[in-house]
């Protein structure tokens, strides 16, 4: 499929539109004075593209103008369970860090045996059982909301790796315009290409590779968790890209 992109800001056009509705800058559409030489404001590219200036060093990963590593990773919420699973490992954390204070507060009173512990297990076990349930419903709620997709922007260079989901409504294609929109920001149009960032942009996580005590590699899920003392970060990457990424970041964290 081929989509149209504002050259400004990056942004997706439809066919019809005269003005890019991100900066105002005239499409090939715009009308346009008698004398004017017709130019176009914005090209059919096919996802993924590579932006002004950049390189592309693996499928889907490309080396900006400014140094740092580049790439849009599309995850289908309902095909991979990382984050779901994310979730029910914090949920299970912090019940069983409650059951085992309620054992030592037991064992302190001498109530503690073996009926009572069972007794006690059963009960947090329940309760585990109906936070999973209501995680689950949730985890449906917020994915159909997103359209069963996480839309996440990776930058990477030699002090850390940022994790930026992207708004709910984009399409990997429109966070690929974004990509071109940024290599213009980079190559001296901040005013127009920012504003197509800042509003592409939702929330980010940033992890300082002198900082990472370990990773976990999930090749399965296309998963890299880059995990600090007291702060994780989950890494994704197809699979085309996936010993890259993996490379890099083993060689540039301390241990």
């Amino acid at each position: 499929m081929i989509y149209m992109f504002c050259s400004n800001c990056g942004r997706q056009l439809d066919d019809s539109a005269r003005f890019c509705p991100g900066c105002g800058a005239k499409t090939a559409g715009a009308p346009m004075g008698a004398d004017s030489v017709p130019t176009v404001q914005h090209e059919q590219i096919p996802a993924p593209a590579i932006p002004a200036g950049g390189q592309r060093v693996t499928e889907n990963i490309v080396l900006c103008p400014d140094g740092v590593y580049r790439w849009v990773y599309e995850y289908n919420m309902l095909k991979n369970p990382t984050i779901f699973l994310m979730i029910l490992k914090i949920f299970g954390c912090i019940i069983g860090g409650v059951f085992l204070f309620d054992i030592i507060l037991m064992l302190a009173d001498g109530d503690l045996s073996a009926e009572s512990f069972f007794d006690t297990a059963k009960i947090f076990a329940l309760l585990f059982l109906g936070f999973t349930v209501l995680a689950f419903i949730s985890y449906l709620i917020v994915a159909a909301r997103n359209g069963w997709k996480y839309i996440v922007l990776f930058e990477m260079d030699e002090n850390g790796v940022t994790h930026t989901q992207m708004q709910k409504q984009f399409e990997k294609a429109q966070a690929l315009g974004w990509l071109t929109a940024m290599a213009g920001l980079l190559s001296g149009n901040p005013t127009l290409a920012g504003a197509g960032i800042n509003s592409a942009v939702h929330d980010s996580i940033s992890s300082e590779f002198s900082k990472v005590r370990n990773i976990k590699v999930m090749r399965h899920r296309g998963v890299i968790k880059v995990n600090e003392m007291l702060f994780k970060n989950q890494v994704y990457a197809e699979k085309a890209d996936f010993d890259f990424v993996l490379d890099y970041i083993r060689s540039r964290i301390p241990r």
